[in-house]
């Protein structure tokens, strides 16, 4: 399986895709479907205090969008406790992945861009520094 990705051999759909590019087909479409899934809409209805101010789980009230560069962005995401890949450990299986996705609402949050991004650097130094000693 490593042999397909490191070589990008095209055997995916019919001969066009190689294993990454379905890899990231199935993690997108996963993760669009989950923008249904109703216990983010429970965690978010939890969190609104009023039209358009949530509270973020670190206990500030941030409004539901922010305008960067001109443009007006979203500003309130829902955020996995535990995340969905392992930054320590990284992919495991599609089991896995399906089942951190789309998990309970005890294992989600509301946080605002701001804290989400710190949030995600963090895992993301983790993740690096994972990948920097599997190349040592």
């Amino acid at each position: 399986w490593r042999n397909l990705l490191a070589t990008k051999e095209l055997t995916r759909c019919n001969n066009r895709w190689s294993e990454a590019q379905f890899n990231s087909f199935i993690r997108s479409t996963l993760r669009k479907a989950s923008m249904r899934w109703p216990p983010k809409n429970e965690v978010l209805s939890k969190a609104r205090l009023e039209r358009g101010i949530y509270l973020c789980a670190t206990g500030h009230q941030a409004p539901a969008s922010i305008k960067i560069d001109g443009k007006r962005v979203n500003n309130i995401l829902v955020d996995h406790l535990i995340p969905i890949v392992d930054p320590s450990t990284g992919f495991n299986t599609w089991g896995d992945f399906i089942n951190g996705l789309f998990c309970d609402s005890d294992n989600l949050q509301v946080l605002c861009k701001s804290c989400h991004d710190i949030k995600s650097k963090e895992e993301r130094a983790t993740a690096t520094a994972r990948n920097k000693k599997k190349e040592d």
